[in-house]
This record gives structure tokens, sequence and C-alpha cells, in this order.
């Protein structure tokens, strides 16, 4: 049973930097793609940003883009999103997903994290 799980969310002001953590577990976490999504209040669901198996390829979501770093550790199960200069814009559940295969595309996210909510204060 794969289960996904994020951390590292929480209050945090404007300008500031964070990086949230998701640990993935069930599977060889190394064969597959990890993503990020957020859903605002009130919002749809958001693509933020997605990372190949072994790292070496990534995209973002415009509104991230130049910000946020998506990263991950594959010894230790691990994909990060250090996301820098937040703004009250990124306000939202933080969201890891565990794509079906080694490369990211869209429709592809097969387990997702219950989330983290991330807030940023003015």
């Amino acid at each position: 049973q794969v289960q996904v799980v994020e951390s590292g969310g929480g209050l945090v002001q404007v300008g500031d930097s964070v990086r949230l953590t998701c640990v993935a577990s069930g599977r060889t976490f190394g064969r597959y793609a990890m993503g990020w999504f957020r859903q605002a209040p009130g919002k749809e669901r958001e693509f933020v940003a997605a990372i190949t198996w072994d790292g070496v390829s990534w995209k973002y979501g415009a509104s991230v883009k130049g910000r946020f770093t998506i990263s991950r550790d594959n010894a230790k199960n691990t994909v990060y999103l250090q996301m820098n200069d937040v703004q009250p814009e990124d306000t939202a559940v933080y969201y890891c997903t565990s794509y079906n295969g080694g490369y990211y595309y869209e429709g592809g996210m097969e387990h997702w994290g219950k989330g983290t909510m991330v807030t940023v204060s003015s």
C-alpha cells in the first residue's frame, strides 16, 4: 500500500521561505515521478511542480516559476518543495502526489497525500 505524507506547512510571512517535505512509502520510490499541487480556498486544484524519477527534469506552474524549487532524495524516499518569496496568493493546501511511472504527465497522478496547509500572512 502506497502512502504519501506531506509536512512543513504552517503560518509564514510575506517574503519568507518555507520547505515542504513529502515522504512516500510502499513501493520503490526512485522509480516514480513526484509532484506537488495546491488548492486555495474556493479554487480548483492547481499544478505546482513535478520531477522525474531521476531528478534530472522538472516542470513548474506559471505562478511559481522562479520562486519554487522541487527536488528529491531517492535514498530518503523524499521529495521537497522549496518555496521562496512567498506571497498571500500562495496560501493553499499543498498536496504531494506520486505518478504512475517515471515521468510526469497530465492525468498521471496516482497516489496522493492528505495535504499540508500553508498560510501566508501579510
